[in-house]
């Protein structure tokens, strides 16, 4: 699915900023908005994160 940050925010019910800062790592997602991207992609949430070296 190619779409803009501000479409997935638009569907998921958050801001484009927020998106952008999940995107890059700054900020962790809810439970609830991993969720709603995993369903939203098709994917589960496993496949759309993943913990990094360390965590």
């Amino acid at each position: 699915m190619n779409i803009t940050q501000g479409e997935l925010a638009e569907r998921i019910g958050v801001t484009r900023q927020a998106v952008n800062s999940v995107e890059l790592g700054k900020y962790v997602p809810s439970t609830v908005l991993a969720l709603k991207m995993a369903k939203l992609f098709g994917k589960s949430v496993e496949e759309l994160f993943m913990l990094e070296e360390g965590d």
